[in-house]
């Protein structure tokens, strides 16, 4: 009875097979470089604007062709970050953790309560406060994938791979959720006719996927189209990168497919170009001693910082504590929920889509916008030195115990 009852329990963070932990590995290395370019164009951004003002405006405010310099970063070169995330996405879902339902059920949960939780904190103070800015509470449920795993490589490079895939499968699955948010959300009106011939794009996309004709210059094209089809339609245009990348075909048995292929070439495009090129844009707010009074004073920019910082780790551990303890699941031998907890606050880090949900949410009061920025930037800066401390006596108590990259 009691071997029976050992067989059906499910073990969390466990290591994997070598296929698993190898791409693991791969990602952490590019994110790492992604996120240090990533906070290179933030830190210029910040410099830019506040040394810069007049000029930092009007590089961003350059026309060219139907958008400003800013528009298209967030609307052009952000879709490449999405269309990556979605071929991650679409590998998870066929051949990767969220492939095993039983598995992925915890940091599928920690996700969603990972988002949910800082909306609520977000929501409750900007509800019971004069003056309070309920359309932002969608800013702090987003987590920076890129930010996260690089403090995590950084910070605590000798912890078990195990807690790596769990941040890694929580941040996917806290960005199809970003995603889908933005889809519904932030989406005012409709030009269906535009959105129709962008899906006809995607279908053809699909189809060909389906035939395996994956020549590049048939791609590129209806890329190029559904993007511009999607943006004319009143959805947000990166909508459109994620759609592709999940109708991009993979398989759990198939080497060098075009998921992998298509990943392997795009990633650094997004990394070293797209992301950063945005962040330049979307990070240069004006820093002054008032400024900063009111990010930890004004209702909507506060509960920014509580959610990402506070409520992000509360939801992300206790969801994931709660849906262990209903399941029966155990920890990885050798693992702690401290692990976990300290793997949360990691989750706290907003940046990417935190940044562009803070533009879509306060699109009319630029004010608002640069406030809810400033909010990320900061309450990104205190989870990443909180979650840089904890990691660090995580890793030391390991140390003691002997039991480091287990």
């Amino acid at each position: 009875m009691t071997s029976k009852h050992n067989r059906r329990r499910i073990t969390l963070f466990s290591p994997g097979d070598n296929q698993d932990t190898l791409a693991i590995a791969d990602v952490l290395r590019s994110e790492t470089v992604g996120g240090v370019l990533m906070l290179v164009a933030a830190i210029t951004a910040l410099l830019w604007a506040n040394l810069g003002t007049v000029s930092y405006e009007a590089v961003r405010g350059i026309e060219l062709g139907p958008m400003s310099l800013e528009h298209w970063a967030s609307d052009g070169l952000l879709t490449i970050f999405f269309f990556v995330a979605g071929l991650e996405l679409k590998r998870e879902f066929v051949a990767g953790s969220l492939a095993r339902p039983r598995q992925a059920l915890v940091p599928i949960a920690a996700a969603l309560c990972g988002m949910g939780v800082p909306a609520l904190i977000y929501l409750v103070i900007n509800v019971a406060t004069p003056g309070g800015l309920a359309q932002g509470w969608a800013i702090p449920m987003a987590t920076d994938i890129a930010f996260a795993l690089a403090v995590l490589a950084v910070a605590a490079p000798k912890l078990p791979a195990s807690l790596r895939a769990f941040l890694l499968t929580l941040a996917i699955v806290d960005d199809l959720g970003a995603i889908l948010v933005i889809a519904v959300v932030f989406t005012a009106s409709v030009n269906w006719i535009s959105l129709a011939i962008a899906a006809v794009c995607a279908l053809i996309w699909g189809l060909l996927q389906w035939k395996r004709i994956d020549k590049w210059w048939l791609h590129l094209p209806l890329f190029v189209a559904c993007w511009w089809f999607m943006y004319d339609s009143g959805v947000h245009a990166t909508i459109a990168g994620v759609l592709l990348g999940l109708l991009t075909r993979t398989s759990a048995h198939e080497g060098n497919d075009p998921v992998d292929r298509w990943e392997h070439f795009w990633r650094p495009v997004s990394a070293g170009f797209a992301v950063p090129v945005f962040a330049l844009f979307a990070a240069g707010v004006t820093v002054s001693p008032s400024a900063l009074l009111e990010v930890f004073t004004q209702p909507a920019p506060l509960g920014i910082i509580l959610g990402l910082v506070i409520g992000k780790v509360i939801g992300v551990t206790g969801g994931a504590w709660l849906t262990a303890k209903i399941t029966g699941a155990e920890l990885h031998g050798g693992l702690t929920w401290r692990e976990v907890m300290s793997v949360g606050v990691l989750a706290g880090i907003g940046f990417t889509v935190a940044l562009l949900v803070a533009d879509l949410a306060f699109a009319g009061d630029p004010v608002e916008a640069d406030r809810a920025k400033a909010a990320v930037l900061v309450a990104s800066l205190i989870a990443a030195c909180v979650a840089m401390i904890s990691l660090r006596f995580r890793t030391r108590a390991r140390a003691r115990r002997g039991t480091l990259a287990q």
